[in-house]
């Protein structure tokens, strides 16, 4: 390397780089899904939704919407030419549903008309009725009544009831950790025009273009090469539009095959955050014993995500939470316990993190937890679990963790940020003043697991040391020692499959 080339080198390291059309977001002109040119005779797409959690569909009179000023067509479940399928993974969402519906915001039928306010207000003519059913709405009731999206999976090292009930200390507690709203810069929508020999071209906000190919398609009743999807700019994904954009594109599609127009679904504020999924939230049952220093002799987590009513992305963002519920810290004897829990709620999705923040929230709240118990500050707590270097370096699901400077970097960071006098000042303020109060705090993340697909992982340096290999097992391939096995609670039987 010449002496230019590793000028260019050092001056790019460290170097602050604009975002390539960073210039475009600040003056305005970067073009959305939304701004794109509107062909001549475009129609306007609103979504009739279900007013109750759980019911059967008596009867749907449409006759008030067709008759609304501006409609051009409706499409209902028993309208779409192809399959009324929106699941990414498990084939188990209607688009529109059919027969009955399963939470309030399903999409029972969408209108078209000339404007965007004609569409919306013709929706809101429709006379539905209902045989209401008994909703399931918390993931509890759901483990209690067996009520999954998908089997429950336990993950297990060592002997940790024997771990917990021989520890000097035990602690048991129940958290809760709610969800977001991934409020996207643009919400969710799509428009779909025709094309010549009975070709569609889609634009969707989307992350994932060849899903909403391949699930346009399929509804539309056409090969996956009679369409084209094309995301210029999605304004804000963060998850919440890699598998749930594909049913607004949907919509859009069956509407522009039913009247032969271009179509065009954007989604209003309050109806995308009521129709659309969000990030997971959790109750959580943990026990831990531990000893009067502080480390962890073991755990036992049981996990219950609310998933709604169908499975989209929950198995993977259930799995990446299991493997993410060590966080920084070397757990000899664990059990995980996941329930994927069927509720009568819009059906959640990823989001940032795809459920590694719930784990190590958990691990977290229980360190912290100890440390209150112990009287002990809690970065002490949490240094005396991290993972070692050369011991209590092999994680709950077979991966060893290497180059571990996790020691070094704490030491720095400490040193840096003066937090030992900080922490003192925050003690001394806090005994002073009974209203205000201050925190501080030092927190590791161990951020592991990518994708739970093994496929996906391109970026592996070198081949996993696996005892099995099951396609989509996830990172449990890396050489888990623990057992996968349906829930005793949901009990459904057993697995030996690790994932």
């Amino acid at each position: 390397m010449d002496a230019t080339a590793r000028k260019a080198r050092k001056a790019a390291v460290g170097t602050a780089l604009p975002h390539d059309s960073a210039h475009l977001h600040v003056s305005g002109r970067a073009a959305y899904t939304d701004d794109l040119p509107e062909p001549r005779d475009l129609l306007h797409v609103a979504v009739g939704m279900s007013a109750k959690a759980h019911a059967r569909l008596r009867s749907i009179d449409l006759s008030d919407v067709l008759d609304a000023e501006g409609v051009v067509d409706v499409c209902l479940a028993a309208d779409i030419p192809g399959e009324n399928n929106c699941g990414p993974i498990v084939h188990d969402e209607e688009i529109l549903a059919a027969d009955t519906v399963e939470y309030v915001g399903q999409a029972i039928f969408a209108v078209a008309a000339r404007t965007v306010e004609q569409a919306r207000r013709a929706a809101q003519l429709a006379k539905i009725e209902y045989e209401e059913l008994e909703p399931i709405l918390d993931p509890l009731a759901a483990v209690e009544k067996d009520s999954f999206v998908l089997p429950s999976e336990t993950l297990t090292r060592g002997d940790p009831a024997a771990a917990i009930t021989g520890a000097p200390r035990r602690l048991q507690r129940r958290i809760t950790i709610g969800g977001q709203d991934q409020f996207y810069l643009e919400g969710h929508i799509s428009m779909c025009t025709p094309q010549e020999d009975g070709a569609l071209l889609v634009y969707s906000s989307t992350q994932h273009p060849d899903e909403v190919q391949h699930l346009v398609a399929k509804a539309t009743a056409r090969a996956a090469k009679d369409v084209v999807c094309i995301c210029r700019r999605i304004g804000g994904a963060f998850g919440g539009k890699e598998s749930q954009a594909a049913t607004i594109a949907c919509i859009a599609a069956l509407m522009t095959v039913r009247t032969g127009r271009s179509c065009k679904l954007r989604l209003d504020r309050d109806v995308d955050m009521i129709m659309t999924g969000k990030r997971h939230d959790f109750v959580v049952d943990y026990d831990v014993g531990f000893d009067e220093t502080g480390r962890i002799r073991g755990i036992d987590f049981s996990f219950a995500s609310r998933c709604g009513i169908s499975a989209d992305l929950s198995g993977p963002v259930n799995d990446r939470m299991m493997f993410h519920s060590d966080n920084a810290y070397f757990l000899d004897n664990v059990n995980i316990e996941s329930h994927r829990c069927k509720t009568n709620t819009v059906s959640n999705t990823a989001f940032r993190g795809f459920g590694g923040p719930q784990g190590m929230f958990a691990i977290e709240y229980a360190i912290d937890d100890i440390a209150r118990t112990l009287g002990m500050d809690p970065l002490e707590v949490r240094r005396r679990n991290y993972y070692g270097v050369g011991e209590r370096d092999v994680t709950h699901y077979g991966q060893t963790v290497e180059d571990n400077i996790l020691d070094l970097v704490t030491d720095k960071l400490e040193t840096d940020a003066d937090y030992r006098r900080r922490r003192a000042a925050v003690r001394e303020f806090n005994r002073a003043n009974t209203v205000l109060k201050r925190g501080i705090a030092l927190t590791p993340v161990k951020f592991g697991i990518s994708f739970t697909s093994t496929h996906l992982k391109q970026g592996r340096h070198r081949a996993p040391q696996s005892r099995r290999n099951r396609d989509g097992a996830g990172a449990v391939h890396q050489g888990c020692t623990g057992s996968r096995r349906r829930a005793r609670r949901a009990g459904i039987g057993d697995s030996n499959q690790c994932g």
